[in-house]
């Protein structure tokens, strides 16, 4: 049986805290293009998107050591 797929904070891809790392890989999306995502609505919006950021970095769980990186083709 399959697990659900689950939202981590990156331990790999991260720069501040990894949110934007595990997004990329939950999305399957290049972890830049989120930060840049972020860093867009952060000019847009202000105050709201560092909140976010924030409140994600506290609820969304670190990506648990026993997770095998994904093999390079």
């Amino acid at each position: 049986m399959n697990e659900p797929k689950r939202l981590y904070r990156s331990r790999s891809e991260r720069m501040i805290g990894g949110v934007c790392g595990g997004i990329g890989k939950y999305l399957k999306i290049d972890s830049t293009v989120i930060r840049l995502l972020f860093l867009l609505l952060a000019f847009l919006s202000g105050v709201p998107a560092i909140i976010a950021y924030i409140i994600l970095l506290f609820v969304v769980p670190e990506e648990p050591l026993s997770v095998e990186p994904p093999k390079q083709e």
